[in-house]
């Protein structure tokens, strides 16, 4: 049996990890919320605390980590960095994120462009892949996964729309890039299946769009008037939101479909929508 160890079992990794668990392979989860760990064992995933047992590392032969790292440095590499490298996997898989690249001015960036992210959140992330990634070899082949925005059910804009909050913030030239939950299941599994050492992959839809667009898309696709729109200067924003705003770029996913041979499920917001609203009723 197959065994996935997935350090911070959190959306992407769950969505993963139902389909595996369809297909036969055991799946251990780690989590630090007993009520998530109740949730992952109604999923049929075996939650662990983290950092996990040491036995559990012999038990796996596939990794995935989601763990975010911070100022300090990457916690799973911190607490296990020594262990992993002493034993053999099949596929280690990095989840980071698209924000390495930083800003573009709405510019087309592969995975080979420079890394220009200077918040603190990028430089942490980009950090975080280089450590990873100095550890690939054919006995621990390591893959990063840059995500772009994430949506999928429970994490789409229909709920504030029904309820009146969406605001359409309106930026000029601004554009984001966005992959739905299926397809970030999909470019794992189809990494798994053909692991290359070293590897870095954009996983993004086929369609960088404004954010106001998706807002009115899904407002049609509700029967209901786009919503409100107000200046990207005006608008109420937390400050992490805000600072999605400083970069503008639009990541190429050429080597996702080349490579690994996926056909995206919700190749724009626009099937990636209305496949939730199907979901969500």
């Amino acid at each position: 049996m197959p065994t996935l160890l997935s350090f911070g079992h959190g959306y992407s990794a769950r969505r993963l990890g139902r389909d595996l668990i369809a297909e036969g392979w055991r799946v251990i989860g780690t989590t630090r919320s007993e009520e998530t760990a109740a949730e992952l064992r109604a999923e049929g995933v075996e939650p662990a605390s983290f950092p996990p047992p040491i036995e559990m590392l012999d038990e796996a032969d596939h990794l995935l980590t989601s763990v975010p790292p911070g100022e300090d440095g990457d916690p799973v590499l911190a607490a296990l960095g020594a262990e992993i490298v002493r034993r053999r996997f099949a596929w280690i898989g990095v989840l980071s994120t698209t924000g390495v690249y930083g800003d573009w001015n709405g510019g087309w960036v592969d995975e080979d462009a420079q890394r220009r992210g200077t918040s603190r959140r990028a430089l942490a992330r980009i950090a975080a892949e280089d450590a990873w990634l100095s550890l690939s070899s054919p006995l621990r082949p390591v893959q990063v996964f840059r995500l772009a925005g994430i949506y999928g059910p429970g994490r789409g804009p229909f709920a504030k729309v029904r309820n009146g909050t969406a605001r359409r913030i309106l930026k000029e030239g601004q554009v984001f890039s966005r992959i739905h939950v299926d397809d970030i299941a999909l470019a794992l599994r189809a990494s798994i299946a053909r692991p290359d050492p070293g590897r870095v992959y954009n996983v993004n839809d086929d369609l960088p769009a404004p954010p106001e667009d998706v807002l009115e898309g899904a407002a049609k696709l509700l029967g209901l008037p786009p919503p409100p729109a107000v200046r990207f200067e005006d608008a109420d924003m937390s400050p992490m939101a805000r600072s999605f705003y400083a970069d503008c770029k639009r990541t190429a996913n050429r080597r996702l479909r080349e490579e690994l041979g996926v056909a995206l499920r919700h190749p724009t917001w626009r099937e990636g929508l209305a496949a939730i609203l199907a979901e969500e009723g």
